[in-house]
């Protein structure tokens, strides 16, 4: 009869075999496999390069939207200006038809409606100053494409030649931009004029 408290006869115990019991290490579940630190890493790396990316991108957006709200600030009345301009010359007109002589001799009457169509003149030039609409007078400077436009020459040898002598019609900015050019007469005959500093003098 088998006694139960035998190990079975088909198993060979090592240590009666006399073969060395060699020992296997314990690899707990959890340990992360050969490899697997470079992948986190790896992982870690893109994800973080992915982020600042992200945040690149939103930079960028963020600078193009205040961008295009201060433009639309600045420039959203350019059409409106324009027609502005109108009036603005129209009053201006009225005012170089008035001979000098007879302002200093009208009677008080004609002078209240003259002084009347001044004050109308810069309260209007005043309100478009406030929005960002500036009128500027290049007489004296050298002739400049970008912010004036040549209507004729005028021969003065006294000048150097390709100054503007003569404003026809005062030009106008908004904001950095150009919304009508001056009008003008220049200079030739004389020396040549010094180059243009490309910023126009502003003139009330």
């Amino acid at each position: 009869m088998t006694d139960p408290k035998r190990p079975n006869d088909n198993t060979a115990n090592p240590a009666e075999t006399g073969e060395p019991v060699v020992s296997k290490p314990y690899i707990m579940p959890d340990d992360p496999e050969e490899g697997s630190m470079e992948l986190l890493v790896k992982e870690a790396t893109e994800a973080r390069d992915k982020m600042l990316r992200t945040l690149a991108e939103m930079e960028n957006l963020r600078k193009r939207t205040a961008k295009e709200v201060a433009d639309a600030r600045a420039y959203g009345i350019t059409g409106f200006a324009r027609d502005i301009l109108e009036i603005a010359d129209n009053l201006q007109r009225a005012l170089d038809a008035i001979p000098a002589d007879v302002k200093e001799t009208a009677d008080p009457g004609i002078k209240a409606f003259i002084e009347g169509v001044e004050l109308t003149e810069r309260s209007l030039l005043n309100t478009l100053e406030k929005n960002g609409v500036k009128k500027f007078d290049p007489s004296g400077e050298k002739f400049d494409p970008n912010f004036q436009q040549a209507m004729y020459e005028v021969p003065d040898p006294s000048v150097p030649s390709g100054t503007v002598v003569q404003v026809v019609q005062a030009g106008f900015m908004i904001g950095e931009r150009i919304l009508r050019p001056a009008l003008v007469g220049v200079s030739k005959g004389g020396a040549k004029a010094a180059p243009a500093n490309n910023e126009p003098n502003s003139a009330a």
